[in-house]
């Protein structure tokens, strides 16, 4: 998702091993243990795949939240999607990590994309083949949620734009009930060029997406506090997706929503505090936003020097971060 997980998808390292239980054979669909009400609005990004992550249900005791966003779901150079683009999606760490978030009471969104790596949207050829292969990430776990974070080269090619509105479409068709979030960058003052056109393009296509999420850091140059900016963003967010679908305002509020970075972003003009946090908070219990997520759990925690995709850069308490977002209800 973000500029900083570059170096992960480009280092060839084993997943750290997780001692869990496998994921169980119940039919898809089957619904697993519930998380409580609204609980899937707050799921913040974890990456297993690299590095020393902390072990998801230690989070949840720690933290109050019961949803996460695991990520990332890439190509394998074919059509066929991998964690990394080269972890199965069957009898691996990342099967047992959601093996166990499940037997702990929560849940897992998938996130396909990020800034990295091969992208499952310019892999596959077209539509029907995409639709293909997200449907292989929902049936491997039987999911209700699924993120698509369309940045970089997948997200300044319009054709590839419109392939994944109509893959999205049809994967909602086949699977009622589904969840799906489209995250994407954005400017201080709302989605860019690339973005209103993405949107556009999936009202037009009659994409009944559930939450069109901005990611409100490395912008480049803004004011005000990073707080401040967030809700600027997500004001011009709120504008675009009433504009494309015709929503009324609080139709539109609550299909939106934001991924935010905690502590040192990439710009040295931004660092995304807990107050900043709060500030997006509110809005969020003040609009009913369809998704309150963050990059990421595995930064929640204080060093400093810089961020890194392992600590937020600052002084902080362990999980500060994740403890904000785990209150929001929806």
């Amino acid at each position: 998702m973000r500029r900083l997980t570059s170096v992960l998808a480009a280092a060839a390292l084993a997943p750290t091993a997780l001692a869990l239980a496998p994921v169980g054979t119940a039919a898809a669909g089957t619904p697993h243990a519930a998380a409580g009400p609204g609980a899937m609005a707050a799921a913040p990004y974890e990456y297993l795949g690299w590095g020393n992550p902390q072990k998801p249900t230690d989070v949840m005791a720690a933290t109050g939240v019961t949803w996460f966003t695991l990520a990332f779901m890439l190509s394998d150079g074919t059509c066929n999607p991998k964690w990394d683009g080269s972890r199965a999606l069957r009898g691996g760490s990342d099967e047992a990590a959601i093996a166990s978030i499940r037997a702990a009471g929560g849940d897992v969104v998938v996130s396909v994309g990020g800034w990295s790596g091969n992208k499952l949207g310019e892999k596959c050829g077209s539509a029907a083949a995409l639709a293909g292969a997200y449907q292989k990430v929902v049936d491997a776990y039987h999911l209700k949620a699924l993120d698509i974070d369309i940045e970089n080269t997948e997200f300044s090619n319009a054709t590839v734009r419109q392939r994944v509105v109509d893959a999205l479409k049809t994967v909602k068709a086949r699977n009622p009930g589904l969840v799906t979030y489209v995250t994407m960058g954005t400017t201080p003052s709302g989605p860019d060029a690339n973005g209103k056109d993405l949107i556009r393009r999936g009202a037009a296509a009659g994409l009944a997406n559930d939450g069109w999420v901005v990611m409100p850091f490395d912008f480049g140059g803004h004011s005000g506090s990073m707080g401040q900016a967030s809700v600027s963003a997500l004001e011009g967010l709120k504008a675009a997706v009433k504009s494309a679908y015709g929503y009324g305002d609080d139709a539109a509020y609550r299909h939106i929503g934001v991924s935010s970075m905690n502590g040192v972003t990439d710009e040295a003009d931004e660092t995304v505090t807990t107050g900043d946090f709060q500030t997006i908070l509110g809005y969020a219990r003040q609009h009913h936003i369809a998704r309150y997520a963050f990059w990421s759990v595995n930064r929640d925690r204080g060093c400093s020097g810089g961020g890194s995709d392992a600590c937020s850069g600052i002084s902080q308490s362990p999980y500060a971060f994740t403890k904000i977002v785990a209150q929001y209800k929806g």
